[in-house]
C-alpha cells in the first residue's frame, strides 16, 4: 500500500554563473510501504503543505538532510495560537502602498499605525515573520499581504540609485535612529535573499536575485575599514551584526559578495568579546552587553561549527585521540595551517563564551525592559545557535518563548518600553523568534562549509 503526496516546483537559478539551474523541492506528505516480510516504511514531511485557511503554518515531523531528528523541537498548540494571534493583528498594520512602518523616531504620537510613514526595514521585518510563519508569494493566508510588501520592498530597492547607500530618501525613522541609517538596505536583502526559494517563476526569481545583488554591493560599500557598517545609530552593533547575517545569508545563496568585506564583517563582531578578558565592547552598542554579545555569538557560529567539525572528522580518520578537544595544536593536526587554525579556534572562543553570556539573566535584561533591540538581540542568539547546529537552542527557545508569551498584548501585538518601542516592528521580530523552527534546514545549511 503506497500513500504518497507530491509537490514539485523549482526553486534555484542562478543568472551570475551564466548557468540556468533548477533543483526541485519534493515534498512527501506520507509513504508507507508494506512489504511482503510485513516491515514497515514510513518517510514523513520535510516540509508542511499550507492550506488556504491556515495562519501560522509549522512543521511537524522533519527529516532535514544530514539533521538528527532529535535537533527539531514540536511546537506546543500555545506558540501557534500566540503566533496566530500576532499575525492577525500583524497584518493589519499594511498600509495601502503595500508597506509596513514604524514611524518617527522625533514624533511618536500616531497612535493609528496605518497613518505612520512606511519604511522598508518594518517592511521587511513583517514580510520575514510572514514567509517564516508559513505563508508565500504562492500559498498561504497572507499571500496577498506578502506579496504586497515584495512590490514595495523590490520597487524601493530598484528606484534607488546605485550609488546611494540605502533604497529609501526616509531619515529619522525609529529604526534608523536606533540602529543606523544603513538598516532598511540591510534587511531587505536579507528578506529577499531568504525568498529566493519560494520562487518558482523565472522572470521573478531574476528580478529578485537582481535586487539582492543591488543591496549587497550597497552593504559592501556601507562598511569601513573596521567592517563595521557606517551611519550608526545609537545601538550600532546591531546593524553592523545583522549586515554580516546578510551577506553571510547571500553569500550561502550564490549572490556574488566581497569575501574580504564578508569576513571584516564578521570579524567585527566577535572582536566585541576578548574571550581572554572576558570583557565585552559595549561602545557602539549604547552599553548595553546583551546587543554586543548576541552580535558576536552569531557571527562567530558558522566559522565555530566548522571547527568543531574538522576535530570530529579528524577523530574519524584517526589524526587525532578521541575525545580530543578544539585546540590550536589539534586543528593543525586535522590538516590547518597555523593561521586557519588561530582563527578558527579564536571563532570556537568567541561562540561558546558569547553565546553563554548572551543567555545569563542579568545580559538578558538588556536595557531595563524590552525595547525593538532586545527582540532583535534573542533572535540573533537563536539563531546563531542554530546555524552552529548546537542542541542548547531548544533551551533558549523553551525559555525565549515563555517570555514572549508571557508579556504579548491582549490584541495580539508586542511593543517596546524603550527606544525601538514600534508595535509593528517588535511584533514582527517577536514571530520570527517563535516561528523561527520552521527555517531550521535553511539556518543550519547557512552554518555548512
Amino acid at each position: 500500500m503506497i500513500l504518497l503526496g507530491l509537490e514539485v516546483y523549482r526553486t534555484s537559478q542562478s543568472k551570475n554563473l551564466n548557468i540556468m539551474k533548477s533543483k526541485f523541492r519534493i515534498v512527501i506528505v506520507l509513504l508507507t510501504v508494506v512489504i511482503s516480510g510485513g516491515f514497515v516504511i514510513q518517510f514523513r514531511a520535510a516540509n508542511s503543505i499550507i492550506s488556504p485557511d491556515e495562519g501560522c503554518v509549522f512543521k511537524t515531523v522533519f527529516e532535514g538532510e544530514g539533521i538528527e531528528k532529535e535537533f527539531y523541537l514540536p511546537i506546543s498548540e500555545e506558540v501557534e495560537a500566540v503566533c496566530n494571534a500576532g499575525l492577525e493583528w500583524l497584518v493589519t498594520a499594511q498600509n495601502k502602498s503595500g508597506g509596513f512602518g514604524a514611524g518617527s523616531h522625533g514624533d511618536r504620537s500616531i497612535g493609528n499605525q496605518n497613518q505612520v510613514a512606511t519604511d522598508p526595514a518594518t517592511t521587511a521585518m513583517v514580510a520575514m515573520a510572514i514567509l517564516r510563519d508559513g505563508s508565500n508569494l504562492d500559498q498561504g493566508i497572507y499571500t496577498k499581504q506578502l506579496s504586497l510588501a515584495t512590490d514595495y520592498l523590490l520597487e524601493c530597492v530598484e528606484n534607488s540609485p546605485a550609488d546611494a547607500s540605502n533604497i529609501t530618501t526616509l531619515q529619522n525613522t525609529q529604526i534608523q535612529s536606533k540602529l543606523g541609517g544603513n538598516i532598511d538596505v540591510i534587511l531587505t536583502c536579507q528578506y529577499l535573499t531568504n525568498l529566493l526559494d519560494e520562487i518558482n517563476d523565472e522572470t521573478s526569481y531574476s528580478r529578485v536575485e537582481d535586487a539582492v545583488s543591488k543591496c549587497v554591493r550597497k552593504i559592501e560599500k556601507s562598511h569601513n575599514g573596521t567592517g563595521a557598517v557606517a551611519s550608526s545609530g545609537w545601538a550600532g552593533v546591531l546593524q553592523s551584526s545583522f549586515a554580516a547575517n546578510s551577506l553571510e545569508a547571500a553569500d550561502a545563496k550564490g549572490i556574488a559578495v566581497d569575501k574580504e568585506v564578508l569576513k571584516k564583517a564578521k570579524d567585527n563582531q566577535k572582536e566585541n568579546y576578548d574571550v581572554e578578558s572576558g570583557t565585552i565592547a559595549t561602545e557602539s552598542a549604547a552599553g548595553v552587553m546583551l546587543y554586543s554579545v548576541s552580535g558576536s555569538s552569531r557571527a562567530s557560529a558558522k566559522d565555530a561549527r566548522k571547527a568543531s567539525a574538522t576535530i570530529d572528522q579528524a577523530v574519524e580518520d584517526g589524526k587525532v585521540e578521541s575525545a580530543a578537544p578544539v585546540t590550536i595544536d589539534n586543528l593543525m593536526k586535522a590538516g590547518m595551517e597555523l593561521n586557519e587554525a588561530e582563527e578558527s579556534m579564536t571563532s570556537y572562543q568567541v561562540y561558546n563564551a558569547s553565546k553563554t553570556r548572551a543567555q545569563a539573566a542579568d545580559v538578558i535584561a538588556g536595557f531595563g525592559n524590552n525595547g525593538g533591540e532586545e527582540f532583535m538581540s534573542f533572535l540573533q542568539t537563536g539563531e546563531g545557535l542554530i546555524v552552529n547546529k548546537d542542541m542548547e537552542w531548544q533551551q533558549w527557545y523553551n525559555g525565549t518563548s515563555q517570555r514572549l508569551i508571557d508579556i504579548q498584548n491582549k490584541n495580539g501585538s508586542w511593543h517596546g518600553h524603550h527606544c525601538i518601542t514600534s508595535p509593528v516592528f517588535c511584533t514582527a521580530t517577536s514571530l520570527l523568534i517563535l516561528s523561527v523552527n520552521n527555517d531550521i534546514d535553511e539556518l543550519v545549511a547557512q552554518g555548512a562549509e
